[in-house]
């Protein structure tokens, strides 16, 4: 990569952190998982201990989060899932190293209707869910009736994780619905006899929905925690090299003991 284009995205990233006004401004893009209440309720509090900070957060899905740090348009991407092997092509090709914090940990909760009387459902059941192999009740054991299947949108992490570990990599089927986040799944699926979705583990107390076990297992903080629920993750900030700067100092706080319990106030996993 030429020296012209290294410079740009130096000058990109500097201008994410600058100073305006005496404000010192943190730019955080990505995961909607991460951005929709866990992030913003953390640098609500990192504002409150040092005055002067200021953020502008974007939960706009894992995959803008991830090209925003290799762009140089942001300080911290947010990302529920790994990184792809084309990102790291890209951060590579850009002089960027991305590099990675988990600030915590997740469960993908499965969720039907409150009404539905499915309480359990396999992988197998799952993935032939959500690729059309099966399109009625019936035949995962429930009451007869059209599946309705909501995922998220394709620049999401967990729309990617899922497909990974739920799906065995397979592609969703055509039937299935894209929704913007996970409060969207969730009242579509309260809304919906039939619906089946899901959701990180913080917004499984919606009304009007049911958790349902996966391979026996229920999601919690527990089952995240010693890996025997099957679709656990990581919640993950990346930067461009090591955190440094204001970047540095948030991630910083919101891995102490105080950060970490609002973590677990917004209903994810503490990663420590």
């Amino acid at each position: 990569m030429n020296v012209i284009k290294k410079a740009l995205i130096f000058a990109k990233a500097i201008a994410c952190a600058t100073i305006l006004n005496g404000q010192a401004k943190i730019v955080i893009k990505g995961s909607d998982t991460l951005g929709a209440k866990m992030i913003p309720k953390l640098a609500e509090a990192y504002e409150n201990k040092n005055p002067g900070t200021k953020f502008e957060i974007a939960a706009e899905g894992s995959s803008t989060g991830i090209a925003a740090i290799i762009d140089g348009t942001a300080d911290i991407g947010m990302s529920s899932r790994e990184l792809k092997g084309k990102e790291k092509a890209s951060a590579g090709a850009n002089g960027v190293r991305l590099t990675k914090t988990v600030v915590a940990l997740d469960a993908v909760a499965v969720i039907v209707n409150e009404k539905n009387p499915i309480s359990k459902l396999s992988l197998k059941d799952i993935e032939r869910i959500f690729t059309d192999d099966v399109t009625d009740w019936s035949s995962v054991g429930g009451k007869s009736g059209k599946i309705s299947a909501y995922t998220r949108n394709t620049s999401s992490g967990t729309y990617a994780f899922f497909q990974k570990f739920a799906l065995a990599n397979r592609d969703y089927g055509n039937s299935t619905q894209k929704m913007a986040g996970n409060e969207q799944i969730a009242t579509e699926v309260a809304n919906n006899v039939n619906g089946i979705g899901y959701i990180g583990l913080a917004y499984v107390g919606a009304k009007g929905i049911k958790v349902v076990s996966v391979e026996g297992v229920l999601p919690s903080s527990t089952t995240a925690n010693d890996g025997s629920y099957k679709l656990a993750r990581g919640l993950n900030c990346f930067t461009n090299g090591k955190p440094s700067g204001n970047a540095k100092k948030f991630l910083d706080f919101v891995l102490t003991p105080d950060g970490q319990k609002i973590v677990a106030s917004t209903g994810f996993v503490p990663a420590n």
